[in-house]
C-alpha cells in the first residue's frame, strides 16, 4: 500500500539542486522532496506521497489523520521494516494458523 501521509517539516535544505526536508510522521522521520511546495516552512504540515510533499495541511487535520493511521496500524505498515514484514508474511502466509 502506498498512502499520502501527513507529516511536520522539521528542517529544509538544498541537496544536489533539489529542495528537501526532514519530515516527522508521528515519530518516524524521513527525507522528503519539497519541489512541489518550495515555500513550505519549518513547522508546517504537508501531505507526502512517494517521497514528495504534495499539499499543505492544517495541524489539527494532520494530528487526527496520524492518530487514525496509528490506530489502524497503517503507520507501522507504511514505515515499518519491509524485510521484517516480508519475513512474517512468509512465516505465516495468509489463511495459515498462527
Amino acid at each position: 500500500m502506498c498512502l499520502a501521509v501527513p507529516g511536520r517539516v522539521l528542517s529544509t535544505a538544498e541537496v544536489d539542486g533539489a529542495l528537501m526536508a526532514e519530515v516527522d510522521f508521528g515519530g518516524v522521520r524521513k527525507e522528503v522532496c519539497l519541489q512541489y511546495i518550495p515555500d513550505a516552512t519549518i513547522g508546517e504540515y504537508v501531505i507526502v506521497h512517494v517521497g514528495f510533499a504534495i499539499q499543505r495541511l492544517d495541524e489539527r487535520s494532520a494530528q487526527e489523520t496520524l492518530a487514525n493511521f496509528e490506530k489502524l496500524g497503517i503507520l507501522a505498515e507504511e514505515f515499518g521494516d519491509g524485510f521484517e514484514l516480508a519475513a512474517r508474511q512468509k512465516e505465516f502466509p495468509e489463511g495459515a494458523d498462527k
